[in-house]
C-alpha cells in the first residue's frame, strides 16, 4: 500500500465541499419539515430524516477515511456486494410505489440501488484504470459492458428505471474521462437514443390512436408486440445498412464495414432495450410519460403535479413566502412537495434567491469535485472523481429540467435536499470518498 500525507494538517479536509454539503443538507431539513408540516405522517417522515442524517455524516467519514486505493484493489468483492444487494431485494425485498426495491427494516427502509450506484462508479473506475492503453479498444467497452449489464438488469427487474437514467449519464461521464474513444462514445449515445425515442414513440402513438389509421405507423406501433414485425424491422435495418455501403462506396467513399455492422447492431440493441422498458413499465410511470408527451391528456394526473409544482415555485417570487408560511404547499396543492418536487417548496418559500442559492451550492460541490479530481495522486482517484460528477451533475440536471418541464416526471431526489434516507446516506458517501482522494492528494517520497 502506498504511504500517503496531506500538504499540511490543516488540509486534510475540503472546507468548501464539506461546507456545500452541510448547507444543502441543513436547507433540505428545514424544507422537509415545512413540506410535511401539515400531513399526518409528518412525525414518522422527520424521524426517519433525522436517522439518516447522522448516519450519512457516519458514512462521509468513513468514506473519507478509508484510502480510496482499497476500491481499486478490492473492486471484485465490491461486484460481489452489488449482486447480493440487488439479488437480495428481488428475494426478500418490499413492494414499494410499485417496485420490489427496498429492505424495510425496524425504524426506516433501505433502497440497495441507490447505494449500489456509487459502487458501481468505484468498480467501473477500478476496470478502466487497469486498461492502460486498451482503452480505446472495443474490446475494453464489451468487457465492461458485460460487468455493468447484468447489474441494469437486476435493477430493471425491480424495476427501477430512475437509477438507470443516473447511472448511465454518470458512466458516460467516467468512460469520456478514461479516455475511450469517442466513437465507441457515440454509440452508447445512439443506444440510449434509441431506447428513448422508440419509447417515446410507442406512447405517443397510443396517445393518438387516430395516427393508427396510417398503414406504417400502425406496423410501427406494433412492433412492440408482433415477433413477425420485428424480424421484418431487422430485415430493414440489415438492408439499409448494406445501401448505406454501397451509395458510399458508388461515391468512392469507403467506409469499413465494422463501424456500419456496429451502428446496425446498436441501434437493434435499443430496439429490444426499448421493448423491455415497454413491458416492464409500470402504469404510473407509464403516466409520467404521457404527461410529458401530452400534458393536457391527463390534467388531473400526473400533468397535474408538475403544473402545480410551478405553480408553487412561481408564486415565491425573489424573496419567498418564507419557511413554514408557504401556502401552495402547505395546503396539499402540490404532491410528492418532500420528495420528487421539493425545489417546489424551496421556491415557493425561500423565493428565487433560495432556489439559485441550492443551485449555487449544487455548483460549488461540482466545482470542488473537479479540482479534486485533477488534484488526484493517481488515475484511479481522478476516476472516482469524474463518475462521482457525472452522477451528481445528472442529479442537478434532472430535477431543474423536470420542475420546469424539459424532462418528464422521474422519481429523482435531489441530494440532501429531498426526503429519502437511503439517497442521502449514498450522496454523503460518495462526497466521502472524493474527500479521501482529496486527503490523499500527494504521495510521500
Amino acid at each position: 500500500m502506498t504511504a500517503y500525507k496531506s500538504t499540511s494538517q490543516k488540509s486534510t479536509l475540503d472546507r468548501t465541499l464539506f461546507g456545500a454539503m452541510i448547507g444543502l443538507a441543513v436547507l433540505g431539513l428545514l424544507c422537509i419539515m415545512s413540506a410535511v408540516n401539515t400531513l399526518g405522517f409528518s412525525n414518522a417522515v422527520v424521524r426517519t430524516h433525522l436517522i439518516a442524517l447522522p448516519l450519512g455524516l457516519m458514512a462521509f467519514f468513513v468514506g473519507r477515511s478509508f484510502n480510496y486505493q482499497i476500491f481499486d484493489e478490492q473492486w471484485k468483492p465490491l461486484y460481489g456486494i452489488i449482486w447480493a444487494l440487488l439479488v437480495g431485494v428481488l428475494l426478500f425485498g418490499t413492494y414499494q410505489r410499485g417496485s420490489k426495491s427496498w429492505f424495510v427494516l425496524p425504524f426506516f427502509s433501505f433502497q440497495p440501488a441507490e447505494l449500489c450506484r456509487v459502487l458501481v462508479i468505484l468498480v467501473a473506475a477500478a476496470f478502466l484504470d487497469r486498461q492502460g492503453r486498451r482503452i480505446r479498444d472495443v474490446r475494453t467497452l464489451i468487457l465492461l459492458g458485460c460487468l455493468i449489464a447484468p447489474v441494469f438488469g437486476l435493477i430493471m427487474l425491480q424495476p427501477d428505471f430512475s437509477s438507470i437514467v443516473i447511472t448511465f449519464p454518470a458512466l458516460l461521464v467516467l468512460l469520456y474521462c478514461a479516455g475511450v474513444n469517442v466513437f465507441y462514445l457515440a454509440m452508447l449515445l445512439v443506444f440510449a437514443a434509441t431506447a428513448g425515442f422508440f419509447t417515446l414513440a410507442w406512447t405517443y402513438l397510443y396517445l393518438h390512436p387516430e395516427l393508427r389509421d396510417y398503414a406504417m405507423l400502425n406496423v410501427f406501433a406494433d412492433l412492440s408486440s408482433n415477433v413477425w414485425y420485428m424480424l421484418g424491422f431487422v430485415g430493414v435495418l440489415v438492408v439499409l445498412g448494406y445501401l448505406v455501403w454501397w451509395i458510399f462506396k458508388q461515391w468512392r467513399i469507403t467506409l469499413p464495414v465494422f463501424s456500419i455492422v456496429m451502428v446496425g447492431l446498436v441501434i437493434l440493441a435499443g430496439f429490444f432495450g426499448s421493448v423491455f422498458v415497454d413491458r416492464q413499465m409500470k402504469p404510473y410511470q407509464r403516466k409520467r410519460v404521457e404527461a410529458f408527451l401530452a400534458p393536457q391528456s391527463d390534467p388531473q394526473g400526473a400533468s397535474y403535479n408538475v403544473r402545480q409544482a410551478q405553480i408553487a415555485m412561481g408564486s415565491g417570487g425573489v424573496w419567498g413566502k418564507g419557511l413554514f408560511s408557504g401556502t401552495q404547499s402547505r395546503l396539499g396543492f402540490v404532491p410528492e412537495k418532500h420528495t420528487d418536487f421539493i425545489l417546489a417548496v424551496v421556491g415557493e418559500e425561500l423565493g428565487l434567491w433560495g432556489t439559485l442559492s441550492v443551485l449555487a451550492l449544487y455548483l460549488l460541490i461540482l466545482w470542488r469535485i473537479v479540482a479534486i479530481a485533477y488534484m488526484a495522486s493517481d488515475r484511479y482517484g481522478y476516476l472516482v472523481c469524474s463518475g462521482i460528477f457525472g452522477m451528481f451533475l445528472t442529479y442537478m440536471l434532472i430535477n431543474f429540467g423536470m420542475l420546469i418541464g424539459l424532462f418528464p416526471v422521474a422519481g429523482i431526489p435531489l441530494p440532501f435536499i429531498s426526503y429519502g434516507g437511503s439517497n442521502l446516506v449514498s450522496s454523503m458517501l460518495a462526497l466521502g470518498v472524493v474527500q479521501s482522494v482529496y486527503m490523499r492528494r500527494i504521495t510521500s517520497g
